[in-house]
């Protein structure tokens, strides 16, 4: 048993697949037409980090009750945990991207940390190695 897909709604396709690819360094794998259960277009975008099998439904928020669900799908917790190889590059690009990084990263007994909000809003932890102690 695995999680195949997660869902995260957000405002705009594009916009998202931008985020999630350049900012995150994650792998567009499925970008199709689709339709709505009532037969109206939509797309469907799988995102995924590489070498993951778990990816991410990019969800573009359809209705007032998903568009009122953009960056608070947890209730304000953080609700994803992204490990990255170069926690130091990861934090630049996020940056660069105008992201909002929540405090500065600190080190913990399972890595480094920083909380961060994805172009929707909702809260991540960016997680990486310890650092090395000389």
């Amino acid at each position: 048993m695995q999680i195949d897909l997660f869902t995260v709604v957000v405002p705009d396709y594009d916009e998202a697949i931008a985020f999630f690819v350049e900012v995150l360094g994650m792998d567009l794998i499925e970008d199709s037409a689709s339709t709505t259960n009532d037969g109206r277009s939509k797309r469907w975008v799988v995102v995924r980090p590489p070498h993951a099998q778990t990816g991410i439904l990019l969800a573009q928020a359809d209705g007032p009750e998903q568009v009122a669900a953009i960056g608070n799908q947890t209730g304000g917790r953080v609700g994803f945990f992204l490990r990255v190889d170069d926690f130091d590059a990861t934090t630049s690009r996020l940056r660069a991207a105008g992201a909002e990084l929540l405090g500065e990263p600190r080190d913990e007994p399972y890595g480094r940390v920083v909380v961060f909000r994805d172009l929707a809003g909702n809260r991540w932890d960016l997680l990486g190695p310890r650092p090395t102690t000389h």
